[in-house]
């Protein structure tokens, strides 16, 4: 499984709705996710990529989309 496709599975196990959201569109906006399951995804994130993601970028701006998430995953790896 690629990058992007582990961490749609991530998101979609925190998101509000069942839904396949295109990259590109924001998380947040839409209401799939929110402050409070950011920090669970976050969480997910760390474990399946083995990174560590300091509190400073618990921001809902960095993992807007699958996009933002997949270029911050891979700035981390």
């Amino acid at each position: 499984m690629d990058r992007r496709s582990r961490i749609l599975a991530i998101v979609k196990r925190f998101a509000a709705e069942p839904i396949e959201p295109n990259p590109a569109d924001s998380l947040f906006e839409s209401g799939l996710l929110d402050s409070f399951s950011l920090a669970d995804v976050v969480s997910a994130l760390e474990s399946e990529f083995a990174i560590r993601i300091p509190d400073a970028d618990l921001s809902p701006r960095k993992f807007d989309s699958i996009e933002r998430i997949e270029a911050y995953v891979a700035s981390k790896s």
